[in-house]
């Protein structure tokens, strides 16, 4: 799922759901939809699974505050997965398609990538 979180700046909130939580990076701009389109992804700290559904706003003074919708939301399919590098096929309304995250430079930054299909 990805949420559009309006807080101190706009960025999309990226969530896969895995190991009983939801895996959450931070993307300061809409997640790619074409293919080799590359989007920095900052891990965050994981989410409950219950968080799934959530739109609203979050108080000020509250972290995470300001205005979160439900910009996409469907399912996933995970093809590989190592310490550095998370592959899977998206299956939602807006992101279809083979992805790949991957960690490049300490331990928070990835790059979100979206794969060009195979003929």
């Amino acid at each position: 799922m990805v949420q559009r979180h309006h807080a101190t700046h706009l960025h999309y909130d990226f969530r896969l759901e895995m190991d009983n939580v939801l895996k959450s990076w931070a993307v300061p701009k809409e997640p790619p939809s074409q293919p080799s389109v590359k989007r920095l992804a900052v891990e965050v700290e994981d989410h409950p699974v219950s968080y799934i559904n959530f739109e609203g706003t979050i108080p000020e003074g509250m972290y995470g505050a300001g205005k979160v919708e439900i910009w996409d939301k469907g399912t996933y399919t995970l093809k590989g997965r190592s310490k550095d590098k998370i592959e899977f096929t998206l299956h939602g309304e807006k992101l279809t398609g083979d992805y790949a995250l991957i960690r490049f430079k300490g331990d928070k930054n990835w790059l979100l990538i979206k794969k060009k299909q195979s003929k």
